[in-house]
């Protein structure tokens, strides 16, 4: 008996050792390759895809993979997204240090880059001060007042209607935040939003660049072999510090002068105690208006992008929309935001869009903890990514999710069904980190979509040979997808739309 019993207790010993030191479970994935693990696995574009793919092949809503040693996480449904990243956001709201994005490019100024902690927090909450939903609506008027800007753009655009879209957003948030106002579709700012904005497009996601998993490659001279990628930070390097810097210094100029116009950086910066140190507070509020100037004059225009092309491709959505318009309206005056409710048409109409294409179909973070779920362990310093895209073409969630079909936000009577996933949930990011700006730019959003639905005609374009060009309804990859140019023709919709629309002469 007693030999039995010291058996049994050696026995249970031992199972108890080998469980502690057994690796515990990872979710699947591709089988990867020594030392550079799935690094050849994972495409250059469009990744979000391929982890989509690679989740209905593994049958698991969460996959993982091995980048040069680090362990990742794809997060591919709202379910497990809304427990992880919402639910435990306490551990899920750091982001991964990403050297050619922060150190080389120099994003580490912006809110969306910097690292989970007080520092992040302070600027995080100063943000939300100026675009909490009980602010968003004191900039109703600059909002409507551009979006009317924009119809004469569009009417008489030849070419790129994308532009005419910078220039309204990029005056929305330049209004607000700085008090400026920009006249033409080629004004310094607007086309330096863009070149800055493309910087982040193409270093956001995690792996775009091998010096992200391999640090040690930013200490190649510029000149070296392979190190082409510190040529082009330093060019980028240039935007970046200009669009925080620049808008910033200039008011501060005006402010000197009593020349500066009331807006969010005025407020702030007379809000400071002039017998202290403000410097540190300075720079805060600098990086604070700089990430509201770089997320609202881009972000947006890729959203306005995918409903054009969306209008295009689907007319009876566009006539549908336009007929709730004409029953609110009339032809006598354009919408207003107090219209909003009487029109679930066309909130649909923007939700859908969020869903369609989302604007950045990944999101990336790095878990802070050790944690478990579903019987997997992640293990802390993971990089977890949230696949949007994924989550937002969920059959389980959204019936044929490759159509663009505003009533599934709708019940049988034509109201809004608050019962649908509401696509904000994950078009903005998730827990701690989602869009603190995502009031401002569905407002934003609707707003312009509401007026070019009142007034305008969205048509496929015709050739000089007289024939459609029909757009291709492919999109960019990288951490800010757009549509791929194409091309759109505008009529005003009737005569009385002509004279809502009022003549180019009008614009200011």
């Amino acid at each position: 008996m007693i030999g039995n019993s010291l058996a049994l207790l050696v026995l249970s010993v031992a199972l108890f050792l080998y469980l502690r030191r057994r690796p515990r479970s990872l979710p699947p994935g591709p089988r990867g390759l020594p030392v550079i693990g799935n690094a050849r696995d994972v495409p250059k574009n469009f990744e979000w895809l391929t982890y989509d793919r690679w989740s209905r092949e593994y049958d698991s809503d969460i996959i993982h993979l091995r980048m040069f040693g680090t362990t990742v996480i794809i997060i591919n449904s709202m379910k497990a997204a809304n427990e992880l990243l919402n639910k435990r956001s306490s551990i899920y709201s750091d982001r991964e240090h990403l050297v050619m994005t922060a150190d080389l490019v120099g994003w580490d100024r912006d809110i969306g880059f910097m690292p989970y902690g007080d520092k992040w927090r302070e600027h995080r909450r100063l943000f939300h001060q100026q675009f909490r939903p009980a602010t968003v609506h004191t900039y109703h008027p600059k909002l409507l007042e551009e979006a009317r800007k924009l119809l004469p753009r569009l009417l008489f655009q030849l070419g790129d209607f994308m532009q005419p879209l910078r220039t309204m957003t990029a005056s929305m948030i330049l209004g607000v935040t700085y008090g400026m106002e920009l006249h033409t579709d080629n004004d310094p700012y607007v086309i330096l939003a863009e070149k800055a904005v493309h910087s982040m497009a193409a270093t956001g996601n995690m792996g775009s660049y091998a010096v992200d998993y391999l640090p040690w490659l930013r200490y190649l001279p510029s000149w070296a072999p392979g190190a082409g990628f510190k040529r082009q930070a330093a060019e980028w390097k240039e935007l970046v510090v200009e669009i925080f810097e620049r808008p910033f210094v200039s008011i501060k100029q005006a402010m000197s002068l009593g020349k500066a116009p009331p807006c969010i950086l005025t407020t702030m910066l007379e809000e400071l105690d002039p017998k202290k140190d403000n410097s540190d507070r300075e720079t805060m509020i600098c990086q604070v208006t700089g990430t509201a100037y770089n997320a609202g004059s881009d972000t947006p225009v890729s959203s306005l992008g995918t409903f054009i092309l969306a209008m295009l491709l689907y007319p009876d959505v566009q006539r549908r929309a336009q007929k709730e318009m004409d029953r609110i309206m009339g032809c006598d005056r354009l919408p207003e935001f107090e219209d909003r409710g009487s029109l679930p048409y066309i909130t649909a109409v923007m939700k859908e869009t969020l869903r369609w294409h989302p604007v950045s179909p990944l999101v990336s973070y790095k878990l802070r903890a050790d944690d478990e779920y579903g019987g997997y362990h992640f293990p802390a310093g993971s990089i977890v990514i949230g696949n949007a895209w994924a989550i937002l073409h969920d059959k389980k969630r959204y019936l044929n999710p490759e159509m663009f079909d505003p009533t599934r936000f709708l019940r049988p009577d034509g109201e809004l069904d608050n019962g649908v996933p509401d696509p904000v949930e994950a078009a903005f990011g998730f827990g701690r980190r989602i869009c603190p700006g995502r009031h401002f730019a569905a407002d934003l959003l609707w707003i312009t979509m509401a007026h070019i639905l009142a007034t305008l005609n969205i048509q496929k374009a015709i050739s000089e040979a007289g024939n459609v060009v029909e757009p291709s309804g492919e999109y960019t990859s990288g951490f800010i997808s757009h549509p791929v140019p194409f091309k759109a023709s505008f009529k005003p919709r009737s005569p009385a739309s002509l004279d809502l629309i009022g003549s180019r002469s009008s614009l200011k």
